[in-house]
């Protein structure tokens, strides 16, 4: 056991021998494992946290576990689809929310939401086309809503239209830059609301901002802007396992709210937790597929590249090759010599091509607004890649030194 690993260091000093002696061609090789093995981590780790960040923000924007009763939720549809939707379904009204409500028999919380572009201002200062939002104290309870500072709507300032608000950070940052917002006014369709808490920074869903938002109570919301053509209605089961039964129990009930006939269509959509996280999923698997090929290709020309690189290190070295033959080194040994100088090449410039990477990853997370840690799982497999791409880029050199004629090759110049 000694004696073989005497022998395996010897390999590798002289792998590294060879490499230094010719620093320019080991390091066109080691640099196009570099950006092949760098590109494979770039890409799954941006996959990775896209999915994580997405997920977070679906969680954020319609709730982990929460579903949506709207008038359309589908956002996928054909333009002929989407007309047919609009002719069937109706409008989603406060006396239909009521109705649920009523039936709800303490199996299903709901919170309705209506949504509208304004500006909103303060102390001189304004923050355009700003996400004004008007609903129910209950949704707190539905959706993680991210609370940083104060407190979200009460019930009693919902019944009575109080004009309060809780605003996201990026209105925070536009209207108080560096002064606390806590109970100052800012002013929506010419009222003044008295900001009663604040979001911590959300970031996006859909490529939408979720920090633009300001919640208000939704009757105060229709003083401003009058009643909304149509409500969103975002809905829980109190215990998350009887989620499926909770939104059964709102079909069924909107069915009898719209007097539907047993086997006519639903007049109204419903978005569940599944398909929202099946539109990440899916988008996810788009962009991997696209990624895949681009990855594999990047590694195959760079296993291209090193099995030229290997071939000139052979040919320069064919008299040395023939040198050692004649003083009976095994063809054995000159196979392992050469795949060890191709697998070092592979591995130092996996090694750099993870470096840059992460350096890379560092950099895009606080533009992007990802969390984009490089795995310990990711360099494993990244470091065994490249590995076997020395190993298969040197395999046809190193078959081709080991077939070297000791005469022929101890007189060639």
């Amino acid at each position: 056991m000694k004696g073989r690993t005497t022998v395996a260091r010897a390999m590798v000093v002289e792998a590294a021998r060879g490499c230094l002696a010719n620093p320019l061609r080991a390091g066109l090789g080691a640099l196009a494992i570099a950006v092949a093995v760098g590109t494979m981590a770039l890409v799954v780790t941006g996959l990775d946290g896209f999915a994580r960040s997405a997920k977070r923000a679906s969680a954020r924007a319609f709730g982990s576990d929460a579903f949506v009763l709207s008038r359309i939720t589908t956002s996928d549809l054909t333009r002929k689809e989407l007309a047919d939707r609009l002719a069937r379904n109706r409008p989603v009204t406060r006396t239909d929310v009521r109705f649920l409500e009523r039936y709800a028999d303490g199996q299903v919380l709901y919170a309705p939401v209506a949504q509208r572009r304004a500006d909103v201002t303060a102390a001189g200062r304004k923050f355009e086309n700003a996400s004004v939002n008007g609903t129910a104290s209950t949704l707190f309870a539905i959706r993680d809503l991210g609370i940083d500072r104060g407190r979200f709507i009460r019930r009693e300032e919902e019944d009575r239209a109080a004009q309060v608000a809780v605003i996201g950070m990026d209105v925070v940052d536009a209207l108080f830059p560096g002064v606390d917002p806590m109970g100052r006014i800012v002013r929506v369709g010419g009222r003044g609301f008295e900001v009663v808490g604040t979001q911590e920074r959300q970031g996006s869903s859909g490529g939408v901002s979720l920090d633009r938002y300001v919640w208000i109570p939704l009757q105060a919301f229709e003083r401003v802007f009058g009643a909304p053509d149509s409500l969103q209605v975002f809905a829980k089961a109190p215990d998350p396992e009887r989620n499926p039964a909770a939104e059964d129990r709102v079909r069924v009930t909107m069915r009898a709210r719209r007097q539907l006939a047993p086997g006519k269509a639903d007049t109204f959509d419903i978005l569940t937790p599944e398909a929202a996280r099946g539109f990440v999923q899916r988008i996810s698997e788009r962009i991997g597929a696209a990624a895949a090929p681009i990855s594999i290709m990047a590694l195959l020309a760079a296993i291209v590249v090193v099995t030229n690189t290997t071939l000139v290190s052979v040919t320069q070295r064919t008299r040395e090759i023939g040198v050692r033959r004649a003083l009976g080194a095994a063809r054995r040994d000159i196979t392992l010599e050469v795949l060890a100088e191709s697998s070092l090449i592979a591995v130092s410039g996996g090694a750099a091509g993870l470096a840059a990477a992460k350096a890379l990853l560092s950099l895009a997370s606080g533009p992007l607004g990802l969390e984009l840690p490089l795995r310990t799982s990711t360099v494993v497999w990244s470091l065994g890649a490249a590995a076997l791409s020395g190993v298969v880029a040197g395999w046809y050199p190193a078959r081709r030194a080991a077939r070297i004629d000791p005469i022929v090759a101890i007189r060639h110049e």
